[in-house]
């Protein structure tokens, strides 16, 4: 009897330390698969808003040799080349905008990047290079302002 009651004993330690076990490195395996989530999400989120700020400053590059082309009063095929250039940008840089907004869901940074958007379209409208400095400005200062917001949510998620 001393025996068998020996062995149950043992039986039970052994299955109770395997059961344990599997808790462990289930909860362990299963923070693991969190933490890689996060991490490839922040880092799709850093590369969504770098990208888009990548975008918007090409875009910003192709309208300001548009606007020069432009105030030359000719339509050459530079000229067309440029419009046509600027046509590629800027679907470019609205992509890289839905790739940030599908990435983060943020309503702030879309606002911020919305800004950013609406800045660059006012390029066209400037009537000589002062006040086409001064679209550059707002752009510029938007932009910032966004990637300011976006290094913000990242750090913020580092934590």
């Amino acid at each position: 009897m001393n025996a068998l009651l020996t062995g149950v004993i043992g039986v039970a330690a052994t299955l109770l330390g395997s059961f344990s076990t599997y808790l462990f490195q289930s909860r362990t395996a299963k923070r693991a698969e969190a933490f890689a989530l996060e991490e490839r999400l922040r880092q799709e989120h850093l590369s969504a808003c770098t990208a888009f700020a990548a975008a918007l400053t090409e875009l910003k590059r192709g309208l300001v040799t548009l606007w020069f082309y432009r105030q030359r009063g000719q339509e050459t095929a530079d000229y067309q080349a440029a419009r046509i250039e600027c046509d590629r940008l800027g679907a470019s840089a609205e992509a890289a905008r839905f790739r940030v907004q599908l990435v983060s869901g943020d309503s702030g940074l879309m606002s911020l990047a919305d800004s950013a958007f609406t800045a660059i379209g006012t390029l066209h409208s400037a009537s000589d290079t002062g006040e086409l400095r001064e679209h550059e400005n707002r752009f510029e200062a938007a932009v910032r302002e966004f990637i300011q917001a976006a290094a913000m949510r990242l750090r913020a998620a580092a934590r």
